[in-house]
Parts: C-alpha cells; structure tokens; sequence
C-alpha cells in the first residue's frame, strides 16, 4: 500500500465525516492505493460514526481503544498499525487541510524522510490561533528548537500535521509524553532529510482542543527526556554543566590562593589552570566518554594538551569578542561579558568535539578491520 493517513481522534462529532469526504476528493484523483486509519479514543458517537464510515468505503480503517487514551500514544499505534509505505498524520478537527496531501507527497517523492506543512516559512500562516495560543505556540516552538539541535532543521516542530517514511521509523522505538508526537519521530529516528511547505492553520469548527497547563508541562518534560536520551544534544548540557563548575573551582581556589598571600596575577594563572584540568578530567570522563575506548596509553595525555590548548586559545578569542563588543559596539561591560562568555562557550564545545575527542582515522580504521575479521 502506498500511503496511510493517520487520524487520532476523540469526540469529534462531524469532523470525521467531513475529514473523510475531504481525503477522498483529494487522494482519489492520485491514483494510489491509500487507507484512512482512525485511531480513536471518544466516549462519544464517534465509534458508530466510524463504523458507518468503514461499512460504506473499504479505505476507512478505524481502532477503538478503552484501556488507552492520550494523542501522542494514539499516533504512534497508528504509525505501527499503518500499512503504507508514506504514512501521513494529521489531526480530525479540520485544522489541517487534506488538499495539501498532494504536495506532501511530491516533496516525499523528491527523495527527504519527512515533509512538514509550516505556518512560519514564506506562504504560511497561523491565523486559526488566538494570541494567547499563538503565544504559547511560539514558546514551545522556541524551547525545542533551542534545546534539542534536530528539531533546528524546521520552522514549526511542534506541529501535528507531517508525512514520513515508513523506512524512516524502521526498528525505532517512540516513547511520547503529552501532545507533540513529531519532535520524538525527529529525535529518536534520527530524521535530518526534512522538508517544509507552507500552510494555513484553519480554525477550529467542532470539538474541543487538547491545550492546558497539563499537557504543556509534559511537554517540558518530554523535552527533558529527550535531552537525556540524545547523545549529542546531551554532550552539549554536560559541557556546560562541567563549565559551570569549573567557574566554582577557578573562584575557590582563587579565592584560597589570595588569603596564603600570593600575588593577584599568580594566584588567577594557578586557580585558572586547576579549573582547566578539573574541566577536562570531568569532560573526559562524562561528557566524551564513548569516544575514547578504544585508544593508547597515550591518548588521555593527548586529548589534555588539546583540551588545554583550545581552553587557552578560547580564552584569547573571547577576550577579543568582549573587547569589540564594549569598545566597538559600545555594549555595557555586563552584556560584553555575556557575549564573551557565550563566544568561549560555542568555541570550546565545537573545537572540543570536533578535534580533542574526535575518534582518530587510524582508530576508526582499526575499528573497521576488528569488526570485519569479528565476522
């Protein structure tokens, strides 16, 4: 089968009929073969409507659940329960518009993992939102794309209309929270082919929508849990967690070095260099520790006079950014020593990852061979 739209439902009244009378002028003319899935959780009518609905066309496929409810738990069944190839969700209160099916499809046809209709790129609008929803909407949206470095690759993460491969969830197992089902298909399933489309967000007609203070506190949880089960998202809060105390153990032995009488300059060179060894031994063994299995004897001495080298070379560019920033942009010397701080920050993590705990060639060679004469 070519493609599965995905419709979690609960108390929807109508919707469903009009979803379906919708899809059908729609995906009809594409001449593929194609199923309506509906997962549904209601109290309501919306099973017997269901059910007329999959008497009368044999493409309409519903599930009722009883002892499971939850938006995010519905989809994912739906994406195991799905039979296409492309599998398409989208939500059954008419705020995302079938006739856009045919453009999600020719995006996925190009070749990307995934397609998301945004409300944010040139063409797209959110104007079915209220201000206070568009508010928390755009708060969502910043926080993800913030904290978690996949969901950077689109506009509109928190949305609940996408397409996707199948073959792209292949052997992935999704654990959602609450109400935005995407973000976890991104991160876990490693999706980095992502295309977006515009559209218009259409005002809701029936039915009641799922935002509350609930369901926005799983979503801060939700991300939370993805920071701790992304690696590379995770490696990157580590490092600045070890940064942070680094800054302790700098001031305290600083601190110590100036009541034992030792001159300013001496005592700020010793506490500098002790936080810099307290950084890398906390990052080599935290931070970067699946890297460096594998290595000599040699290579813990390696990586510290890199560490040592980039933390040196840090501190002279991120004195140069401060410079500029109050003496050329005329920045208070707070907000200078912000940008300085964040200029050392991105450059350490960056170089760090990229040079000092990078698996060498020759390591990743000899890597290869043991897992082939392995087989």
């Amino acid at each position: 089968m070519d493609i599965s739209i995905i419709i979690p439902t609960y108390n929807e009244g109508t919707n469903v009929q009009t979803m379906v009378s919708r899809l059908t002028k729609v995906i009809l003319p594409l001449n593929r073969t194609f199923e309506i899935l509906f997962m549904d959780d209601s109290t309501d009518d919306t099973p017997q409507q269901l059910g007329a609905l999959s008497e009368k066309y044999p493409f309409v496929n519903y599930i009722h659940r009883v002892d499971m409810r939850g938006l995010a738990s519905a989809v994912t069944d739906g994406l195991k329960n799905a039979r296409g190839s492309i599998l398409i969700v989208m939500d059954s209160d008419l705020q995302h518009p079938p006739e856009l099916i045919p453009d999600l499809l020719n995006k996925i046809n190009e070749g990307y993992q995934m397609v998301i209709p945004s409300r944010f790129i040139a063409g797209g609008n959110d104007g079915g939102l209220n201000y206070y929803r568009k508010l928390v909407s755009w708060t969502a949206r910043i926080i993800a794309r913030l904290t978690l470095k996949r969901l950077r690759k689109t506009t509109d993460p928190t949305s609940g209309f996408f397409a996707v491969r199948k073959s792209a969830l292949e052997g992935k197992e999704f654990h959602p929270i609450g109400w935005k089902i995407m973000l976890e298909i991104i991160v876990r399933a490693n999706i980095d082919q992502i295309a977006e489309i515009p559209y218009h967000f259409q005002a809701r007609d029936l039915g009641s929508s799922k935002m509350n203070a609930a369901e926005q506190l799983k979503y801060l949880i939700h991300l939370f849990k993805l920071i701790l089960e992304s690696e590379e998202d995770r490696r990157f809060y580590l490092f600045c967690l070890v940064g942070s105390s680094g800054v302790v153990i700098n001031l305290l032995v600083y601190k110590l070095m100036l009541s034992m009488g030792m001159p300013i300059m001496y005592a700020f060179l010793i506490s500098s260099l002790i936080s810099i060894l307290s950084n890398y031994l906390l990052n080599n063994a935290f931070t970067w520790r699946m890297r460096h299995k594998r290595k000599s004897r040699f290579s813990w001495f390696e990586r510290m006079v890199k560490y040592v080298i980039v933390s040196i070379a840090s501190l002279c560019v991120s004195s140069g950014v401060l410079s500029s920033a109050h003496y050329l942009l005329h920045l208070s010397p707070m907000l200078s020593g912000m940008t300085g701080i964040a200029a050392s920050v991105i450059i350490n993590f960056v170089v760090n990852d990229k040079w000092t705990f990078t698996t060498s060639k020759k390591n990743l060679s000899d890597k290869t061979v043991m897992q082939h004469v392995e087989k």
